[in-house]
């Protein structure tokens, strides 16, 4: 009998660090579609996925049904994110928020289209913001 992969408890915590270096960099590359207090920033321990870091939407049904404004949460896996020398994270930081649309409407955006590719867009933000600081 093949054996069972053993589950690791999926853990959150509040991460105000990164809070910090998002609105420190939404101000300095000028993002002004962003609004730095409706991105709620977490830290995860346990995740399985491969990913630096991750942007969750909140979409208009529940805005709706909720009554809430538009919001967005950026996790950070601990594992991989935690590891990155600070300059690295920011790059992930700043390509986290080129998925958010520029009318903040709690969807997402991917990595491609309109002939716009994501990462590099980031790269370019992420020198802009290395001369700007």
């Amino acid at each position: 009998m093949p054996r069972k992969k053993k589950s690791v408890k999926l853990e959150w915590e509040d991460a105000e660090e990164v809070k910090e270096h998002l609105s420190h960099i939404v101000k300095v590359l000028s993002l002004d579609h962003v609004d730095p207090d409706r991105i709620f920033c977490y830290r995860s321990y346990g995740s399985s996925s491969r990913a630096y870091a991750r942007i969750w939407a909140f979409p208009k049904i529940f805005q709706r049904a909720l009554d809430l404004q538009p919001a967005y949460v950026v996790e950070v896996l601990a594992k991989y994110y935690d590891k990155l020398p600070a300059d690295e994270q920011k790059k992930v930081l700043i390509h986290e928020l080129l998925h958010i649309p520029k009318n903040f409407s709690g969807a997402l955006l991917s990595h491609r289209s309109n002939g716009r590719h994501l990462d590099t867009l980031a790269k370019e933000l992420h020198k802009e913001y290395l001369k700007r600081i």
